[in-house]
């Protein structure tokens, strides 16, 4: 979208009984109130306005210090870096990086997400400083109901970003008590070796007893693209639209890797197990 676009039909969405514009989610974000700021932030990422003064602006945000919660947090700066992440403007990935010393847990976890979609390698290294201390040092903060780093997210991005260096930061999580985060490593290991020891790991976990844990490898598993878990990924207890999500993922994986315009016999399997669960 070029600035001739601003506020033409297509760069407006009906809320309610009014039209919200690019132009005016900009306005909202550089001056209005809190609430207002952090909407702004939500509906620039959540239609992927991507304009370089809505770029500068979120940029902008992540730098807000107005919008504090009582225990310290910055919820707009949070909305600012997941909006960033969408938007594919490599110009972000500087500023997210100086967010994952912010002391706001979720504001780092959240630039670490939007670094991982933004898929910049230059951000390999602050990412692994994030790892300092290993799984001694992984604990949980006394009074929050998180860790101290984001983990999963940070493991998760490393290895999506194919970071074969972190490895050995990496490895020890395996054995991390939190479930999530060994599954996280996990899911990276597979990604950096291409090992099938870790893709069979994960798929043993669509067998644990915690739903929420089973939707989490579900999407693990799409996001390697592993296609030995397709007949698993159908029979697990789990919402079929998390299954379909999975599978669809699988399927994106290896349809990427062909430029053959026959679907191979694996990719119609896929598709066929996806026709099942619809």
């Amino acid at each position: 979208m070029q600035d001739s676009d601003l506020g033409s039909p297509a760069a407006e969405i009906a809320v309610g009984d009014s039209v919200f514009t690019i132009e005016r989610a900009i306005a909202d974000l550089l001056h209005g109130d809190n609430s207002s700021q952090y909407y702004a932030a939500w509906w620039l990422g959540k239609f992927r306005v991507n304009d370089p003064s809505v770029v500068d602006s979120l940029i902008e945000a992540l730098r807000d210090e107005s919008d504090r919660t009582e225990a310290g947090g910055y919820p707009l700066r949070r909305n600012a870096a997941r909006a960033l992440g969408k938007l594919g403007d490599s110009r972000a990935v500087e500023p997210l990086i100086e967010c994952l010393e912010c002391p706001d847990y979720y504001v780092r976890e959240a630039a670490t997400q939007a670094l991982e979609m933004l898929g910049n390698s230059s951000c390999i290294p602050a990412l692994i400083k994030l790892l300092a201390g290993g799984v001694e040092e992984a604990v949980m903060v006394t009074g929050k109901p998180h860790l101290v780093q984001p983990y999963d997210a940070v493991i998760e991005a490393l290895g999506t970003l194919g970071a074969t260096e972190a490895i050995a930061q990496i490895q020890p999580f395996l054995d991390h008590p939190m479930k999530r985060v060994e599954y996280s490593a996990t899911r990276a290991m597979y990604q950096l070796t291409n090992d099938a020891i870790y893709g069979d790991r994960l798929v043993a976990g669509l067998q644990g007893q915690d739903l929420q844990l089973r939707r989490s490898v579900l999407m693990d598993l799409g996001a390697i693209g592993y296609l030995p878990a397709v007949p698993v990924i159908a029979k697990t207890f789990a919402e079929n639209s998390l299954k379909l999500i999975a599978l669809k993922g699988i399927l994106e994986h290896h349809l990427s890797k062909t430029d053959d315009l026959f679907l191979s016999s694996d990719c119609m399997e896929v598709m066929q197990v996806m026709d099942g669960l619809l």
